[in-house]
C-alpha cells in the first residue's frame, strides 16, 4: 500500500469515530434534556457599606430536576439578608425549565469586594443528582458620603451669634418687670399682708362677750365625743381669730398664724400676750393641718387656754395701732 493511501484512510478512520461520539452524545442529551447551568446578575455594580444588594440568579435545567436551594451560603466578605423563591411552577425555558430566586446580600467592608461562587444541587429525587456553580460576582462597596476629593477638613469652631439688641429688649423688660414684682412682694410682706386694707368693721356687741358665748357652745357640743377632733380645733381657733378681729381691728381670720403675730406686734399688743396668742394658734395648726389627734384631755386644756386668753384680754385698753408704711407716707 502506498504512503498517501494509508493517510487517506486514518484520516477516514478518524472522521467515523468523531461521528460516533457525537451520536452518542446526541443520544444522552436527546434522553435526559439540557444540560443545567446557572447564572447570576446583581442589580448594581456599587453600593454604600450596609446597602442590601440583589443577585438574581436564575437555573435552567431538565424538567425531571427540581433546585434544592440551600440552606445557608458561605458569602464572606458579604452576608447573606435571605433568599427569595418564587412559589410559582418554574417557567419553560426552551427544552427544559428556568427557575429563578432573588438572593439578598450587604457588606460592611469597602473596596472591590468578590461575592464568592457557591453551588447549587439539582435532584430529580431519586438516584440522579446534579451540582452547578455561580460565577463570582464583584461589587465595589463605597462609604456614605466618600469625598471624592479626598481632603481632610479642619474641625470647625463653633460659630458666634450675632447679638440684636432689638431681640433681647423684650426679655429686658420682662426681668425688669419681675425685679418690680418681686421689690413689691417683699415691701407688702414686711410691712404685714393689711397695710393697704381699712381696719375690719366694728362688732355689734363686745367681742369678748361673743367669743365666751362660742366658747360655751363648742363645750357643750358633741364633737368630743364624736371623735371629731379636727373639727373641733377648727372651730376654736375661728372663735379666737374673729375675737382678736373685732378686739384689735386686724384681719386675723384671712391670715396665717405668723401674720396674725405680726399684726398683734404692730397693734401694740404685749410680748407675752403675742407668745400666748402664738402658742395657742399653732397647736390648732397642728391638729389642722399636721393630722395630730390629742386626746379629750388636752383638747378641753386648749379650750381653757382660749377662755383665759380672752379673759386676760378683754379690759385692757386696746392699743392704737401704729401706722404702717404706706399710711407714714401719706402727708
Amino acid at each position: 500500500m502506498s504512503r498517501g493511501s494509508a493517510s487517506r484512510s486514518w484520516r477516514t478512520a478518524v472522521f467515523g469515530a468523531g461521528l460516533a461520539l457525537s451520536g452518542l452524545a446526541a443520544a444522552v442529551e436527546d434522553g435526559r434534556g439540557q444540560a443545567p447551568r446557572v447564572t447570576i446578575e446583581a442589580d448594581a455594580t456599587e453600593i454604600h457599606v450596609g446597602d442590601p444588594l440583589a443577585l438574581r440568579l436564575s437555573v435552567e435545567h431538565p424538567a425531571d430536576l427540581t433546585v434544592r436551594w440551600p440552606d445557608s451560603l458561605p458569602l464572606g466578605p458579604f452576608e447573606a439578608l435571605g433568599l427569595e423563591v418564587g412559589e410559582a411552577a418554574p417557567a419553560a425555558e426552551g427544552d427544559g425549565v428556568r427557575t429563578p430566586a432573588v438572593l439578598r446580600v450587604t457588606a460592611f467592608e469597602l473596596g472591590e469586594l468578590e461575592v464568592p461562587s457557591f453551588d447549587i444541587e439539582l435532584s430529580d429525587g431519586a438516584e440522579r443528582s446534579v451540582t452547578v456553580s455561580t460565577d463570582p460576582v464583584v461589587i465595589g462597596v463605597t462609604t456614605v458620603g466618600l469625598d471624592e476629593g479626598e481632603d481632610i477638613r479642619d474641625v470647625k469652631g463653633p460659630r458666634a451669634i450675632a447679638l440684636d439688641w432689638l431681640l433681647l429688649w423684650p426679655w429686658i423688660l420682662l426681668a425688669l418687670a419681675l425685679a418690680g414684682l418681686g421689690y413689691w412682694w417683699f415691701r407688702r410682706r414686711r410691712a404685714g399682708p393689711d397695710i393697704d386694707r381699712a381696719a375690719p368693721p366694728e362688732p355689734e356687741h363686745p367681742p369678748h362677750e361673743i367669743a365666751l358665748e362660742a366658747l360655751d357652745l363648742l363645750a357643750a357640743s358633741p364633737l368630743l365625743e364624736r371623735g371629731e377632733i379636727k373639727q373641733y380645733h377648727i372651730a376654736m381657733s375661728r372663735i379666737i381669730r374673729a375675737y382678736l378681729e373685732g378686739r384689735y381691728r386686724i384681719w386675723a381670720l384671712e391670715m396665717i398664724t405668723p401674720d396674725v403675730i405680726s399684726s398683734l406686734g404692730r397693734a401694740g399688743v404685749d410680748p407675752a400676750t403675742r407668745t400666748d396668742f402664738q402658742r395657742f394658734l399653732e397647736a390648732c395648726d397642728l391638729v389642722k393641718f399636721a393630722r395630730q389627734r390629742p386626746d379629750a384631755g388636752t383638747c378641753r386644756r386648749t379650750l381653757a387656754d382660749a377662755r383665759e386668753l380672752v379673759e386676760r384680754t378683754k379690759f385692757v385698753p386696746a392699743p392704737v395701732a401704729e401706722p404702717g408704711p404706706a399710711e407714714a407716707a401719706v402727708p
